[in-house]
């Protein structure tokens, strides 16, 4: 069993990953940059060191995180999501060093970060990809003929992108030659690739994910699927599981393809094989070679403790569980949370946490990194805090999740909660009937009204009354 673990990462996921370890009797070790001197991930850990004052450069150092796991004496190094999570030079630094990455070997996080390598994977491996080019485009004359082939609207992507950037839709040859040097400027400054590959644009489909686990003594098992459709310019909102549209026979098929994509690339570790579907057809979409954002609902749903899992089957393990053990109960719902304002076309809302209050109650669960005095720095991803929430029936667990954001108080940011009680109570979400073309289909659900807090109000109003006897 791994002894100590540096988490490469911040926020909630390195909270979360601390509380792993400290469960199993491994020590923890956090890393920062100056503004996270005082986060919550510091705090918790067991020991911590600073990468320095710039606020991403130490994150995104591959080698002089590697280098500080070997001078403090950790085994291990557990990546999160998001930074180097997916990066394959870091998996294979730890490889050269003897530091065991929780995650997937280097060759498989290269290979399936390669768009047009995980298809050609996935089409040796007989799993469905969506209609495209065979690899990566030579020019936009390729591109056109291409399109015209596989039939508009067609998606050029960056070939080594992900989490939703570098993806262009174009709807005519126009507007592909429009967008074409577009996404190469956008892969080649987010990703350092120029390469982008065309795809079949799959018009409304629902987003489906499984997560998987595998360990090295070649057993692969899923934990079933999540139903990620809700969601704003290709960023999740609102994560689901079990997704309530897929009939009994669509789950067993698309759980069964995400273990047979899982053996074609020899994988390792826990990750996520990524499906559109429309109607019947299922096409691959990509493989996340590490811990997903909303892993927590298939906990939910499971009972299976996935961070858990990684670090026993890095430690040489064999899985805890058989495919037959795996079973699912209810249904759970993931809110991020994020730190800003609908309203004002999502513009982040960075700054200090003047008062927070979570949520709790039968079925409830809060993963964050946030406290009252807690101050959000601009530098990151905008998600402050994922709510979760449990129940047995789809109706009753939407009912959960209107008062558990009911009863959650976060002040001195704006954050997306009240946008999400909206989509709860709109009649297409709540029949279940809803793809990824939801949110921008329904403007509406931005016309709310915000709900001030009763202190909040008590305190204007005691100012104001000073103010006019001063006066």
């Amino acid at each position: 069993m791994l002894k100590k673990v540096l988490i490469a990462n911040r926020g909630e996921i390195a909270v979360r990953i601390v509380r792993a370890c400290a469960e199993m009797e491994i020590r923890s070790v956090a890393i920062y940059t100056e503004p996270d001197r005082y986060a919550l991930h510091v705090k918790r850990a067991d020991e911590s060191y600073s990468l320095g004052e710039d606020p991403l450069a130490g994150y995104l150092d591959p080698l002089r995180i590697v280098n500080l796991a070997v001078e403090t004496g950790c085994d291990g190094i557990h990546p999160g999501y998001g930074f180097l999570s997916e990066n394959a030079e870091f998996a294979r630094l730890c490889e050269e060093k003897g530091i065991t990455f929780i995650g997937p070997k280097s060759s498989v996080i290269h290979g399936m970060g390669d768009k047009t390598q995980a298809r050609d994977s996935m089409r040796a491996a007989g799993v469905p990809v969506t209609p495209g080019s065979d690899g990566n485009l030579a020019n936009v004359d390729e591109a056109l003929a291409l399109a015209e082939e596989v039939g508009y609207p067609a998606m050029i992507k960056a070939t080594s992108g992900g989490g939703g950037r570098g993806i262009r839709r174009c709807d005519s040859p126009d507007e592909l030659r429009q967008q074409y040097p577009r996404v190469i400027s956008e892969a080649t400054k987010a990703f350092g690739s120029a390469d982008v590959f065309l795809e079949k644009c799959i018009v409304n489909p629902r987003h489906i994910e499984v997560q998987v686990l595998a360990d090295s003594h070649g057993n692969v098992i899923h934990l079933y699927e999540r139903d990620c459709s809700i969601q704003r310019r290709n960023q999740k909102l609102i994560e689901i599981a079990p997704s309530p549209q897929l009939t009994p026979e669509q789950r067993e098929y698309i759980g069964n393809l995400a273990v047979k994509a899982a053996e074609a690339v020899g994988y390792e570790n826990a990750g996520t094989v990524e499906f559109l579907l429309s109607g019947n057809k299922v096409y691959f979409m990509e493989m996340n070679t590490r811990v997903q954002v909303e892993h927590t609902i298939t906990e939910s749903i499971t009972g299976v403790d996935i961070v858990r899992e990684q670090l026993r089957i890095a430690s040489g393990l064999k899985l805890s569980y058989r495919q037959e053990d795996i079973s699912y109960r209810g249904f759970a719902l993931q809110f991020r949370i994020n730190a800003e304002d609908p309203k004002n076309d999502f513009l982040p809302s960075f700054g200090r946490v003047t008062h927070y209050y979570a949520p709790g109650g039968p079925g409830v669960r809060v993963d964050t990194a946030i406290y009252t005095g807690y101050e959000i720095p601009p530098y990151y991803d905008s998600m402050c805090l994922k709510l979760i929430c449990w129940a047995l029936t789809w109706d009753e667990v939407i009912a959960r999740g209107k008062r558990a954001l009911d009863d959650m108080r976060l002040r001195g940011i704006k954050t997306t909660g009240t946008y999400y009680q909206q989509i709860l109570d709109h009649q297409d979400f709540k029949a279940a009937n809803f793809d990824t073309s939801f949110v921008p289909t329904h403007p509406e659900l931005l016309n709310y009204s915000e709900k001030r807090d009763p202190s909040e109000i008590a305190l204007a109003l005691a100012a104001a009354i000073a103010a006019h006897m001063a006066a």
